[in-house]
Formats: structure tokens, C-alpha cells, sequence
């Protein structure tokens, strides 16, 4: 960046932004009190036409239908969702994917449905910097079924990888599960190698792909995939606790063993009949009743990404995380700012993460300033760059702020 500034580079950057202009879809995007909003990652900002659409819903669908919505096509709505999803960001085929439930709990169910598939083995691999949620359910099923867990550890900047797994996998394994993108560096899985390294293994595969849906395409039927699932309020933009969604390969269908069964998942729901007779399909997955008024937003979401397409978002989400590591080189590394992501473009996914020790510390500051990051232990903040609702202005905006308030510190810690 000799020769020209941060700030001006991401006006270039901007101005030549061809999906720019979808920023003004999106709520809250020109408010001047949030100055950059780069935690879309986490919670994506709502769009301007869900308003109208939860607003319609509510008033011609739930106080007009009443419980006649329910016969009238509410029922249908979470695998008519779940087909769209996996049409427009997961490459799957119809009938595999379905809206339910939170994430934890279809991880669960999926995870405790693949080694019921496995009777014969005992272990279960993932990763140590797996999100928390999919570390606590793999050691709770192993303690449910008295199986032993093992771990791959990975570098701080990185996630598993295919030599990992490789070592990792054996005659005993019945599952491995890994995320597509980590959470914290932001690294990119090679979905395919792994999967057929655990296939050759006998093992079957569950994929994370909370923080990737949306923001990097993913091929599931293509790369042989058996389950994956993820949520639905990142760069889906569902909103705060919106339903997950799960994906089954067509092939494991017939056998899946469903672990919470629900009246819902049953082959005839309203026969109220003594005994549980799962339903055909996807729609076995289902426990309970499903969650219509969380789905509706990511449905919007949805047709936006189907609009735009998802190479054009992945290639606006390149430039942003290139960008934003242009301007970390630039303004954060003279204050020993460590990048903790992948530099190269195919193996990083929507976000960076960046380590100090001073930002355990910062990050309540800057969000007071309208600067709004994500913190993560031990010393990460992570910028979460959501490819239609993010400008090149709010990432330098955000990095120089950070390289502002470092050389305060700095200037201060010299003086006392």
C-alpha cells in the first residue's frame, strides 16, 4: 500500500465493488453510530425486506390461518427451506437437507445417528479447536457409549488437515467430525481429501459448516459427504437463535437411526399412534415442532445469495480478508499484532483472526466507539467480513482504530 492510505485503498476497493450496492439491503448499514460492523460472522445484519415479510406472516398467516396454517403448508416449509439451502450454498440434491432444531442438538443427533451406524468400532476423532459445542457433544456421546475420543491438534493459524486426519484414523474409527471453516482462524478443511481418507477408513464424516454457509460454497453431494450441518444466524442472516439446519446424504436415509425421536418425524404425525414409525426421507430428522417464524429471514437470505450467486460472494469475501490482512501488515504489525488465519486465499474462509494481548481488554472500548469485532480467548479479535452486508471502508475503518488505540498504549507505557 506505499504511496496511498488505508482509507483510500478501500474507497478503491469500493467504488469498484460490483456487489456494493446490496449493502443497502441490509438494516443498519448506513448508521452512523455502528462505524464498522465486522461480526457478521456471529450475527448477521437483518435485511430491510424481512420486516415486510415476518410483518405479512404474522398478520395474514398466523392471526388470519390460525392452526389451519399448519394444513395449509407450514408443515412443508422447513424441508422446502432445507432444499433451497442445500440448492443454492451446499451443491445438494433435493430431499437431503432440512430446517430444525438448534445446532447443538442436530449435531447430536447426527453424530449419536453415525456411530449407531458403526456398532462394530470405538472412536471418534476431531480436532482440539473444534468449537466448543461439537467438542462437548462428541465427548458426551463417548461417555453415553463407552467409546474413546481422539484428538488431532492443530496450529493456532491453521485447522485439521488431511495428513492429520490420516494419522488419526484406523480400524476402530466409526466417526470424524470437523468443521468446514474453524471458528477461530478462520482455516478451510480440505472436505473431500478428508472425507475420502475416512471412507477408506471405514468411517463415516460430520461436517460444521456454521461458519462457512453462506460465504463459502461447499459441493456436499460432489465431495461424497455422509452429514453436515450448521446454523443459520451468520452469513444466512436468520437472526439471534435462529433454527439449524441439517444435511443427510440420500444414501444414509434408509438406515438413519433418529436418537430423539419426535411426533413430528414420525411417518404419520397426526394418527397419534402408539408407537414411533419414523418417516420417510429427510423429514425423519425432525423431533418437534418446527420453528416457522425463525426460518422466514433466512428464507430472504436465501433468495438474496440465489440472486447474487455464490462464486460472486466468495470472491467479494476474498478481497475483503485480502484486503483487511493488507491493512493488519500495514498499521498492526509494528505493535505486535500476530496474524492467527491462513495468508493464502484457498485455505481461509470469511474471517480473520488476529492476536495481542492487549485485546482482551480493547474490544469493550471499541465497541463503545461503534468499531464492533468479536473477542476470542486467549487474545484473538476476530473480523468477521459478511461478503454482502461489509464495505472495504468498515474493515479499514475497524484496523485503524485498533492501530490507534496500540499506539496509545504504546505512547502511554513510554511516558510512564
Amino acid at each position: 500500500m506505499t504511496g496511498i492510505t488505508i482509507a483510500d485503498r478501500a474507497a478503491e476497493l469500493d467504488a469498484a465493488d460490483p456487489l456494493a450496492h446490496h449493502r443497502d439491503l441490509f438494516i443498519g448499514s448506513q448508521n452512523d453510530a455502528v462505524r464498522a460492523y465486522l461480526d457478521g460472522n456471529s450475527l448477521g445484519r437483518p435485511l430491510a425486506v424481512t420486516v415486510d415479510n415476518l410483518t405479512s406472516f404474522i398478520r395474514q398467516q398466523w392471526a388470519g390461518r390460525l392452526i389451519r396454517g399448519w394444513d395449509e403448508g407450514w408443515l412443508g416449509v422447513p424441508q422446502q427451506i432445507g432444499d433451497q439451502l442445500g440448492r443454492v450454498t451446499l451443491g445438494a440434491a433435493a430431499g437431503q437437507c432440512i430446517v430444525a432444531d438448534s445446532t447443538s442438538v442436530l449435531l447430536y443427533k447426527l453424530a449419536r445417528a453415525a456411530v449407531a451406524a458403526r456398532p462394530e468400532r470405538s472412536e471418534i476423532v476431531i480436532d482440539r479447536d473444534n468449537f466448543p459445542t461439537d467438542r462437548f457433544i462428541v465427548e458426551g456421546i463417548a461417555r453415553e457409549r463407552n467409546l474413546t475420543v481422539r484428538w488431532i491438534d492443530v496450529a493456532y493459524d491453521g485447522g485439521a488437515t488431511a495428513r492429520d486426519v490420516a494419522a488419526a484414523v484406523g480400524p476402530q474409527t466409526a466417526l470424524v467430525l470437523l468443521s468446514h471453516v474453524a471458528y477461530r482462524s478462520g482455516h478451510i478443511a480440505d472436505v473431500p481429501g478428508i472425507t475420502k481418507i475416512a471412507h477408506d477408513a471405514g468411517a463415516l464424516v460430520l461436517w460444521d459448516l456454521s461458519h462457512s454457509v453462506g460465504s463459502v460454497p461447499a459441493e456436499l453431494d460432489a465431495w461424497d459427504v455422509d452429514f453436515a450441518a450448521g446454523c443459520s444466524y451468520k452469513y444466512l442472516n436468520g437472526g439471534p437463535g435462529a433454527p439449524a439446519w441439517a444435511y443427510v446424504a440420500q444414501r444414509h436415509l434408509p438406515t438413519l437411526d433418529q436418537p430423539i425421536p419426535g411426533w413430528l418425524g414420525s411417518a404419520d404425525p397426526f394418527a397419534m399412534g402408539a408407537a414411533y414409525q419414523p418417516a420417510d426421507g429427510i423429514r425423519k430428522l425432525v423431533s418437534g415442532t418446527p420453528p416457522i417464524l425463525g426460518m422466514l429471514a433466512m428464507r430472504d437470505m436465501l433468495n438474496l445469495l440465489e440472486q447474487v450467486g455464490m462464486p460472486a460472494v466468495r470472491r467479494k469475501s476474498e478481497l475483503l480478508t485480502a484486503f483487511a490482512i493488507e491493512a493488519v501488515e500495514e498499521l498492526l504489525t509494528k505493535h505486535g499484532v500476530v496474524l492467527a488465519s491462513p495468508r493464502a486465499a484457498s485455505e481461509r474462509g470469511g474471517h480473520i483472526t488476529i492476536d495481542h494481548p492487549a485485546f482482551a481488554t480493547m474490544v469493550p472500548g471499541l465497541w463503545e466507539d461503534g468499531i464492533i469485532p468479536d473477542y476470542r480467548n486467549p487474545d484473538g479479535i476476530r473480523l468477521g467480513l459478511s461478503p454482502l452486508s461489509t464495505s472495504f471502508r468498515e474493515v479499514a475503518v475497524a484496523i485503524e482504530a485498533i492501530a490507534g488505540r496500540l499506539e496509545s498504549s504504546t505512547g502511554a507505557a513510554a511516558v510512564e
